[in-house]
């Protein structure tokens, strides 16, 4: 914008004036414009910035016995000054009571005020209602969030899928765990990862690392399709209940520079699955291996009564047996007193599977199984 005068033969004087000192006012003028175009690029630069797009698929869980709680995903985003460690900046696990995923238009705020109010002990679906009432710029439709807590052992989960996501986009929440996401190849890679952590054996950790193989499926995240990958960064993270936040048991992360060129040499999955397996053999060295051997004998006997059999295991007494569905929900906590004990689970519906755990003093879990009820 610059000022123009039309000349006239009037009022000469003024019109020397005015001339003389016309250049000097177009600066003025043109330095104040710009001050302000450049003060509102700052202020759009503020409101947009925290709001980076992360696609990604994840999940969140939580082991009812030992009260492990997880967290693993992955994304085709790149590790940066704004994502140290890529698609982990998602991640937000809190010891001994829950984790949240806050995902695709990620935004710090909205991560933040979730974790606040799972400080004050809101349930997960209460946050995710609370994220979209009071979304930081008023647009929860571009959000994914999946929430899980230990709830004392009686875990509750959530999930939400704003209808702007980019598709393929979906969420599937359960007692224990939260699975989500977007920009997908499919459902499928959602119920893969589903199926992986379903029915994998061994502690939460390994489930959350069988889970995300699940995934690994070229372009299961399809931006990384042309990398010829599932994802450009992955992450496991596991917390148990005396852990601080930033000092978790297991915490594990792989990504390429979010300006790397060219296609992937090796899968971030894969490459998570070396640092776990590393660490798995870190963690047992120079201690006795732990194992969860199958030394219950479980059957029902003729009156419907569901029989434990703890011949095989040493120091059974005083040791506690807890019986779980596959949601992860107790049905069923009881100290050992003899070596063979009824238990009367009438009031459960035939037909399905349910798992025991057999805890010592340390609550650590000495035995563990699945049986048909």
């Amino acid at each position: 914008m610059v000022l123009r005068v039309k000349i006239t033969n009037k009022c000469p004087r003024f019109l020397f004036i005015f001339t003389k000192y016309l250049p000097i006012l177009n600066e003025m003028l043109i330095q104040k414009l710009t001050l302000k175009v450049n003060l509102l690029l700052a202020a759009m630069l503020l409101f947009i910035l925290p709001t980076i797009a992360q696609d990604t698929f994840s999940i969140v869980a939580i082991d009812s016995i030992t009260g492990e709680i997880g967290s693993a995903g992955a994304s085709c985003v790149g590790s940066s000054t704004s994502y140290p460690h890529g698609a982990q900046i998602l991640s937000d696990v809190i010891p001994g009571i829950g984790a949240i995923h806050t995902q695709a238009a990620w935004n710090p705020v909205n991560q933040q005020n979730a974790h606040d109010w799972m400080m004050m002990g809101l349930a997960p679906q209460q946050i995710i209602d609370s994220l979209v009432a009071h979304d930081v710029n008023n647009n929860p439709t571009t959000r994914q969030y999946g929430i899980t807590d230990y709830h004392g052992g009686h875990p509750r989960s959530a999930g939400y899928t704003g209808s702007n996501c980019t598709n393929y986009k979906n969420h599937m929440a359960h007692l224990n765990y939260s699975i989500q996401g977007n920009i997908l190849l499919g459902q499928r890679i959602l119920d893969s990862i589903r199926s992986r952590f379903e029915n994998t054996p061994g502690t939460l950790a390994d489930r959350l690392m069988a889970s995300l193989q699940g995934a690994k499926v070229v372009g299961a995240d399809t931006r990384c399709a042309v990398r010829h990958t599932s994802s450009q960064s992955s992450f496991l993270r596991i917390a148990r209940i005396d852990n601080t936040a930033d000092s978790l048991y297991l915490d594990l992360w792989m990504a390429y520079p979010q300006n790397y060129t060219g296609v992937f040499p090796v899968d971030p999955i894969d490459s998570l699955q070396t640092l776990y397996n590393i660490w798995k053999t870190t963690v047992s060295a120079g201690k006795e291996k732990e194992s969860i051997p199958a030394r219950v004998t479980v059957y029902t006997d003729r009156a419907g009564k569901t029989i434990f059999d703890f011949t095989h295991c040493k120091d059974y007494l005083d040791q506690q047996l807890i019986i779980i569905d596959m949601t992860g929900r107790i049905i069923c906590e009881t100290n050992i007193t003899e070596r063979v004990m009824h238990l009367d689970l009438s009031g459960r519906p035939s037909g399905q599977i349910l798992a025991y755990r057999l805890l010592n003093q340390d609550r650590k879990v000495v035995a563990a199984g699945k049986f048909l009820h």
